[in-house]
């Protein structure tokens, strides 16, 4: 049975805003992992806004070179909003422990993709379960320096 996309929201919604409240109660000092997986605070333009927006995640892969996504906001049906909105404008700007570095967002895809796919699979284990729940294939974005 399908996880409904309405309690993928509001548990990603309790999972960023319990993450930036540690995050601010430790003025940055906790947590240094998540579920294995590098936390990384992702900058974006707005696609409709042209605001920038910000976004806590983690990152599967995280090397000096390049920095994995994973969009599966939970297996949702939809896309992520982040998601969206790097794909509009893929000039985004990483900020990893308190380190902003700019950066180029793409959408990989075909072999790279199935290349990437078991490796952050085997860093949590979860994207397995999400994938399954929705019908759309979760994007794997690959963000290297600009």
């Amino acid at each position: 049975m399908r996880t409904p996309d309405k309690a993928l929201d509001v548990g990603a919604w309790m999972l960023e805003n319990g993450h930036r409240a540690l995050l601010k109660a430790t003025g940055g000092r906790i947590p240094k992992r998540i579920l294995g997986m590098q936390p990384v605070e992702l900058h974006a333009i707005g696609r409709k806004t042209g605001e920038r927006r910000s976004t806590l995640l983690t990152a599967p892969i995280c090397e000096d070179e390049r920095v994995v996504l994973i969009a599966s906001k939970g297996g949702s049906q939809d896309h992520p909003i982040w998601y969206k909105n790097l794909v509009a404008n893929p000039e985004v700007e990483i900020t990893i422990d308190g380190r902003t570095r700019p950066m180029r967002a793409r959408t990989a895809s075909g072999q790279e993709r199935a290349q990437l796919w078991p490796i952050v699979v085997k860093a949590n284990k979860g994207y397995e379960g999400y994938q399954r729940n929705t019908d759309r294939e979760i994007p794997v974005v690959v963000c290297e320096p600009r």
